[in-house]
């Protein structure tokens, strides 16, 4: 079904034109599968019809000023995005496209003190690659706060108008972007994980998988060292050996501090292992501290 959506609209998965996302892939019951492009397929499928024209004006956008908060830091209500149709007589008519912030912004809640990782009690099924071992969920800790996921709190203005644009597109050239959506569209829905994070992730490991780092987490040992990615396999061990090492609490909440971002990644890779070096590395902190 994709290889026939692919050639229906003209564009190359292997360029990576437009993505087939499967949600719930462990669930039969809410598995689901959507055909995804970026803004600019949109724009492509539409270009090859001839009769397609872009605004020469800059998206329009709806604020109010109450609405500001950490579940919308802007303010925003709406986007309302034009593109131009030609008709048969020659003339030029606007395809408008609206998108309200309250029904695409993903949200997700953040605890005041951190989180942490508990067991949902389930398993990952046989054929899965963590199969047998125990699924974890994050739980916020303390005072929860909802506000607007990822890209969503950083580009607020950018995510919300390629919704509109896509909805223009779409209501425009029906007959080749029906079925076709644009990742910042789904973000919002309940799934497994944003689209555009879905996307990026995709991305992320192609990267990874052209410097052999797939499965592998980046991690800075010393001051002047290059990033090491090491497998997920070792990591644990070599992280325990590198914090026995440290002989000052200095030295290890550096270690702690640079490494954020891959002893996160650790933690979704492999939380049981990920859990025994936070405990660890607690432990030795404490211990220098004292001394």
């Amino acid at each position: 079904m994709f290889v026939e959506v692919c050639k229906r609209v003209g564009l190359d998965p292997f360029r990576r034109q437009i993505y087939c996302i499967v949600y719930n892939k462990d669930n039969a019951e809410r598995r689901k599968v959507t055909f995804i492009t970026a803004i600019d397929g949109f724009r492509a499928v539409a270009a090859r019809n001839k009769d397609y024209r872009p605004d020469d004006q800059e998206p329009r956008f709806e604020i109010d000023d109450k609405l500001v908060g950490p579940d919308n830091p802007r303010g925003l209500v709406k986007a309302v995005v034009r593109a131009f149709k030609l008709a048969p007589n020659g003339e030029w008519h606007p395809v408008v496209g609206v998108a309200y912030w309250s029904e695409f912004a993903p949200m997700k809640d953040e605890g005041a003190d951190g989180f942490k990782w508990e067991e949902t009690g389930e398993i990952y099924p046989p054929g899965h690659k963590k199969a047998g071992k125990p699924k974890y969920r994050k739980v916020p800790l303390g005072n929860v706060v909802r506000q607007a996921a990822g890209k969503w709190a950083e580009m607020p203005f950018v995510m919300l108008s390629k919704v509109a644009e896509a909805q223009a597109l779409r209501k425009g050239w029906p007959e080749d972007l029906s079925g076709i959506y644009s990742p910042e569209e789904l973000d919002g829905l309940q799934v497994d994980e944003p689209a555009s994070a879905t996307i990026e992730a995709h991305q992320t490991q192609e990267r990874l998988k052209r410097v052999n780092a797939l499965n592998a987490v980046p991690i800075l040992w010393k001051i002047g060292d290059p990033i090491e990615y090491v497998p997920v396999g070792k990591m644990a061990d070599r992280a325990l050996e590198h914090i026995n090492t440290m002989e000052s609490a200095a030295e290890l909440k550096w270690w702690t501090e640079t490494n954020t971002g891959g002893l996160r990644e650790f933690w979704a890779l492999s939380p049981t292992d990920a859990l025994a070096v936070k405990k660890a590395n607690e432990a030795k902190l404490a211990s220098l501290e004292k001394a």
